[in-house]
C-alpha cells in the first residue's frame, strides 16, 4: 500500500474518499492519503456561497459573525445539506487532484445502515462535484468507529456476515459532554470545547497503563445557563467518563447484538482472533478494555485507526480496473 503523500499529479484521477461526519480523508491512486480535513463549510448567511472549506472553515465554528454560517454537511454519517456537501466534495477533489484533469473516478465509503435515498444523495453530490463514476462500499469492510456512526461487523471470506450500523460516534460523545456540563454545572459550552475535553481527558474505562488519567482536569470556558455571564470551570476526568457512559454503552450493546447474530461456526474464530477497533472512536482511552470486559473477547486497537477506512477505499482504487468484487458504479 502506498504511503501517505502530499503531492499528486493530474494522472491521479482515481480517488477513494472516506466522507466522514467529522473529517474527510482522500486517497489518490498511486500516492496514498493526500488529504485529511474537517467536514465543514463556511458560507455567507442566507446564500450558498462558500467562503471556506475544511480546516479553514472549522476555525470559524462558534466564532462567526452573523454574516457567516459554519455548516457541517453530514450528520450521523449521511448528507443533510446537499449544496454544502457538493461544494465540500468539489473542493476536496480539486485539492487532492490539482490541475487540469479528466473527470474523476471515485470510491466512496458509506455506513452500512444508509437508506437508498441517502446513497443516491452521496452519489448525486459526488457526480455534481466532478466524479465520472462513483462506487459505494460499506464502511464495515474497514470496520470503522467514526464521527457520525459506529459500524460493527463480522467479516469472513471478504464479505460481511452480520453487521450493525449505529448512529452514535464522536459527535454524540461531544454532545454528551455538553449535556453533562449544562445539567450538572449550569454552564453552556460549544462543540469545539467539548471535543477538546474529550481528547484531553476523556476515557471509557480506567486504563492501568495511564494512571494519570484518573487525576487529570481540564479547564473549560463557557456561558452561565442562568444570567449568561462568562464562567470558567475545571472538569475532572471521572466526570467526563460518567458523561460518556451512555453513548459508549450504546456502542457496546451494538457489539453484543452483532456477536449474538454471528453464526456459531464463526464465533470460535472471533474468540480466538478478537475484535479490532478502527476509526477516531478507537482512540478513546479504555474503550478496548471496556469492550473486553463486556464481551469476554480480546479487543485490539488498529495501527493508525483514523486512516483505516481511507486506506480500505484506497485499496479498491488501486485495483479499480481489475477488482471484480467492487460494486458497480452507483446511480443518483
Amino acid at each position: 500500500m502506498p504511503q501517505a503523500s502530499t503531492n499528486t499529479t493530474a494522472s491521479s484521477r482515481d480517488i477513494g474518499m472516506d466522507l466522514g461526519t467529522a473529517n474527510t480523508l482522500v486517497y489518490a491512486r498511486g500516492h496514498g492519503i493526500v488529504l485529511n480535513e474537517p467536514s465543514v463549510v463556511a458560507v455567507k448567511a442566507g446564500t450558498t456561497t462558500a467562503l471556506a472549506v475544511g480546516t479553514e472553515a472549522k476555525e470559524t465554528i462558534g466564532r462567526t459573525p452573523g454574516s457567516i454560517t459554519a455548516i457541517r454537511p453530514l450528520k450521523d454519517g449521511v448528507i443533510c445539506d446537499y449544496e454544502a456537501a457538493e461544494e465540500m466534495i468539489r473542493h476536496f477533489v480539486r485539492k487532492a487532484v490539482p490541475g487540469r484533469r479528466p473527470r474523476t473516478r471515485m470510491v466512496v465509503c458509506v455506513p452500512s445502515g444508509v437508506t437508498p435515498v441517502e446513497r443516491r444523495a452521496i452519489v448525486h453530490a459526488s457526480t455534481r462535484a466532478g466524479a465520472k463514476t462513483v462506487h459505494l462500499i460499506e464502511e464495515p469492510m474497514a470496520a470503522t468507529i467514526g464521527g457520525g456512526t459506529s459500524e460493527v461487523a463480522v467479516i469472513s471470506l471478504g464479505g460481511i456476515v452480520t453487521s450493525r450500523s449505529l448512529r452514535v460516534g464522536g459527535d454524540r460523545l461531544d454532545a454528551a459532554i455538553m449535556d453533562y456540563v449544562r445539567k450538572e454545572h449550569s454552564l453552556l459550552i460549544g462543540e469545539r470545547t467539548a471535543e477538546n475535553v474529550k481528547v484531553a481527558i476523556g476515557s471509557a474505562w480506567p486504563v492501568p497503563d495511564r494512571p494519570e488519567l484518573e487525576t487529570l482536569t481540564f479547564t473549560v470556558r463557557g456561558r452561565e445557563k442562568v444570567g449568561g455571564m462568562p464562567k470558567t470551570l475545571s472538569l475532572a476526568a471521572a466526570e467526563v467518563r460518567a458523561a460518556l457512559d451512555e453513548p459508549v454503552e450504546a456502542i457496546i450493546a451494538a457489539v453484543r447484538t452483532a456477536l449474538e447474530e454471528c453464526p456459531p461456526e464463526l464465533s470460535g474464530d472471533v474468540m480466538e482472533h478478537g475484535i479490532v477497533l478502527t476509526g477516531g472512536g478507537a482512540l478513546l482511552p479504555g474503550l478496548d478494555l471496556r469492550m473486553t470486559s463486556a464481551t469476554g473477547i480480546p479487543v485490539f486497537v488498529a495501527d493508525n485507526p483514523l486512516d483505516c477506512v481511507a486506506l480500505g477505499s484506497g485499496r479498491c482504487v488501486e485495483d479499480l480496473d481489475t477488482l471484480g468484487g467492487l460494486p458497480a458504479p452507483a446511480k443518483a
